[in-house]
């Protein structure tokens, strides 16, 4: 029941827009839809020798209201005497010169009555360009004033500095010396994190071991608005440092399992007489003899090894804020680094084994790997959940 008025809405929406799209440049007028009036007017008006007179009145009508409504609306912008008004005046000029540039190709405009329309142009282009410049200093000074609170440490009125610089160059690729403060905003807005580790598991790492955390690629990390470094850099202060403290390493021995089992089915080999109760061949309705497939049972013993070795890693990430100097969050850590391997061979026949076991038949005993090697696959297994905890941590933005 409650879906029906939500159709009803759409379906509502998509009439109007329909109509819309089908009304006549008189309706559209009518309606005060200046901008639909001209544009419906306009694909009447193109190409067309004979042009109709109500299309070339209303394309006049609509572009002179339109105008008037335009230059009206710049007057009372301007009487409020407000900096950012300017980025709506240059909106409002750059409108007029669109419409008066689509109108241009078809002076002079006579309907095939002879009627012959008035249109009454702004001299624009000196207006724009004035209005232009002045948005543009508008961004510029709301740009200065939030960098000048971005100095005293307020990375939201960076980015807020950065948004305004960035503005200007709707209007101008190169303008004053918006390009370096732009940089400068850039680097007071951006969030800088230090990735470190710290081994608190009292047990002696491998070598590699943080070499190996440390080739996560941080392209993925950095944004906008946030770096992060792996290794620091001279003379950044950074803001974030992202600890991942390891607080349990543990390598279980070499385990071997052995077993012993049979595997056995029973297949259709052969065939075999049906005897009657005094031992004669039974005989089918035609005469002939009756015969069975022979069912026997088959099995194959399996000799199976079972070799299993684990590193386990647990640890937490610590989110360190160092400008209060204190964890503001935490998560946790852990990975296994497996190694495991079935090794089987068997007596008897091949038939009857399973297919698990025929996937065991043939592997071989392996070396088990070393305490060290199995905990650089455990720092190997790390790196994409410390990476993917880092990456979707709200903390630091």
């Amino acid at each position: 029941m409650k879906a029906m008025p939500l159709k009803l809405a759409f379906f509502a929406l998509v009439s109007l827009l329909f109509l819309g799209a089908c009304a006549s440049p008189e309706k559209l007028l009518e309606r005060g839809n200046y901008e639909g009036a001209i544009s419906a007017s306009l694909k009447k008006l193109s190409g067309k020798k004979n042009k109709k007179a109500k299309h070339v009145k209303a394309l006049e009508a609509a572009f002179e209201k339109a105008t008037h409504y335009d230059m009206r609306e710049i007057q009372v912008l301007q009487k409020e005497n407000r900096s950012e008004n300017w980025v709506e005046i240059n909106k409002i000029h750059r409108r007029i010169q669109r419409r008066q540039s689509l109108i241009e190709p078809l002076l002079p405009l006579y309907a095939s009555d002879g009627y012959k329309a008035d249109f009454k142009f702004v001299r624009v282009e000196e207006l724009e360009l004035d209005s232009k410049k002045k948005a543009a200093d508008h961004y510029y000074s709301e740009g200065k004033r939030y960098l000048a609170e971005a100095e005293r440490g307020d990375k939201e009125s960076a980015r807020k500095a950065y948004e305004n610089f960035e503005d200007i160059q709707r209007y101008y690729k190169s303008y004053k010396d918006e390009d370096r403060l732009m940089k400068r905003a850039k680097q007071l807005g951006t969030v800088y994190v230090l990735f470190k580790m710290e081994n608190d598991s009292r047990t002696i790492l491998p070598r590699d071991f943080e070499k190996e955390i440390k080739r996560i690629s941080v392209r993925d990390l950095n944004s906008t608005w946030r770096t992060v470094h792996l290794n620091p850099e001279a003379n950044n202060q950074y803001d974030y440092t992202v600890v991942m403290r390891l607080t349990q390493i543990e390598v279980s021995p070499d385990h071997v399992k052995e077993r012993e089992y049979v595997d056995d089915k029973t297949i259709e080999e052969g065939w075999e007489y049906v005897l009657d109760n005094n031992g004669n061949v039974r005989k089918d309705s035609a005469g002939n003899d009756i015969k069975i497939p022979k069912k026997v049972l088959i099995k194959a013993r399996v000799f199976e090894s079972y070799q299993h070795k684990e590193a386990h890693v647990a640890g937490r990430l610590e989110f360190f804020d160092n400008r209060d100097k204190e964890i503001v969050h935490t998560e946790p850590l852990a990975v296994d680094a497996i190694f495991e391997n079935y090794a089987a061979k068997f007596d008897g026949d091949k038939r009857a084994l399973t297919e698990d076991s025929k996937k065991k038949i043939g592997n071989q005993p392996r070396p088990f790997p070393s305490n060290e090697s199995l905990v650089l696959q455990a720092a190997d297994l790390l790196k994409p959940v410390v990476k993917d905890k880092i990456a979707r941590s709200r903390v630091m933005i």
